[in-house]
């Protein structure tokens, strides 16, 4: 793997190259020569291309396979002169060939270890994935416990301030007993406040946890945004009475002891319910993202349909093949213009040489077909169609606008 400082300094001198007039293919095999013989590197060509920065996906396989065959036959050289029997030194070269095949097999079971290392890590990671998920819904469950827990704690310490303001009508006869139970209520209501405080500080701890597993898995995928806020919109409309609601009947409760007890039970309803909704959420956020790969699908297919411009696929033919034959004039491809320019395609070979990969490229507000083996183009057309037209021709032709 090369390091980032070999990789510039790999650029830079293929940068220099190109400045005194290196070819495509002089600087590809200068790179398969510095990655293999400098690095130990079997060029690819992703790496040459990424060096390089020029070649098509045919010719830089080519010439790694020109870089091989010079390997090859210099592998079968006679080695040193003079003294040297003839026979040793054609045994000599069979030996350094015999080398290299075997440092190439090497090479080859060493790729193969590696990337079953790699597939161990891969598979690793997803079993990591899977029991981080089991993690979350177990603290979902101990969220939804330890929040009925607290309200049991809750309805405990209202029963028990009914009962203190119930003694607190006893008889004066009664006034030591009376005492001694507003103690014992005021001591298990503190207990119990104590109780209720760990409760919550272990429901925020559940919490932070849950938002650190929800982050986690965010990072791996979109959400929908116009459904989830319908979902959320919903689930706002159905609370926000129940809320008032509720708020009335806290309200209430400060005259109405019976009112606080209904209005308890109708607020762990409510609680309940925005459980529930916070689940049809995430399950609509799990649609959302299926619905969004198809979106962009469509998406696509609509980018393809718009650059054809509702052309008709047969129309379109006929008119590239007119083009192709020169039987389009200048003023035709001028009124055409780029009308069918989504359905033209590019020939497989340039007409000059007969072995370069023809590349269109986009000049000023027009385009031109050029060869990257003898530099033979089309000059600047107003549109694709104009250029194959000059290309496949073999001879420029005069714009006019």
């Amino acid at each position: 793997m090369l390091r980032d400082e070999e990789r510039q300094t790999l650029r830079e001198e293929l940068d220099r190259l190109r400045k005194d007039g290196a070819r495509r293919q002089e600087l590809s095999l200068h790179a398969c020569k510095r990655l293999f013989f400098d690095f130990g590197i079997r060029p690819s060509m992703a790496t040459v291309r990424d060096l390089t920065q020029t070649g098509s996906a045919s010719d830089i396989p080519k010439d790694i396979e020109l870089f091989w065959q010079r390997i090859r036959a210099a592998s079968k050289v006679r080695v040193g002169s003079g003294a040297i029997p003839p026979a040793l030194e054609e045994r000599a070269g069979e030996l350094l060939g015999a080398l290299f095949e075997e440092a190439r097999i090497l090479a080859k079971q060493t790729l193969e270890s590696e990337r079953e290392v790699i597939d161990a890590s891969r598979q690793d990671a997803e079993q990591a994935l899977r029991d981080a998920q089991a993690r979350q819904l177990a603290a979902d469950e101990m969220l939804l416990r330890s929040e009925t827990r607290t309200e049991a704690a809750w309805l405990r310490v209202r029963e028990l301030e009914n009962q203190l303001a119930a003694s607190s009508a006893h008889d004066a006869s009664h006034h030591d007993s009376l005492q001694a139970t507003v103690r014992r209520l005021e001591a298990e209501n503190e207990s119990l406040q104590k109780r209720i405080d760990a409760e919550q500080a272990t429901n925020a701890g559940l919490r932070d946890r849950i938002d650190g597993l929800h982050e986690e898995m965010r990072r791996s995928t979109e959400h929908y945004a116009q459904q989830i806020k319908d979902a959320l919109a919903e689930a706002e409309r159905r609370v926000k009475p129940m809320l008032v609601e509720l708020d009335s009947l806290r309200t209430m409760s400060s005259t109405w002891q019976a009112a606080q007890r209904d209005a308890s039970r109708k607020e762990f309803d409510f609680i309940q319910q925005l459980a529930t909704a916070k689940a049809r959420a995430d399950r609509l956020d799990t649609v959302l993202r299926e619905r969004s790969d198809e979106v962009d699908g469509l998406t696509r297919q609509v980018a393809t349909l718009r650059a054809q411009q509702g052309i008709d696929g047969s129309v379109a033919s006929v008119l590239c093949a007119l083009a192709e034959s020169g039987r389009l004039t200048q003023p035709e491809l001028a009124q055409l213009g780029t009308l069918v320019d989504g359905h033209v395609g590019l020939p497989a070979h340039c007409p000059n040489c007969e072995q370069g990969e023809p590349e269109l490229s986009q000049v000023g507000e027009g385009f031109e077909l050029s060869c990257p083996e003898c530099d033979y183009t089309s000059g600047a057309g107003a549109s694709r169609l104009e250029a194959l037209a000059r290309f496949v021709a073999g001879k420029r032709l005069s714009a006019t606008r």
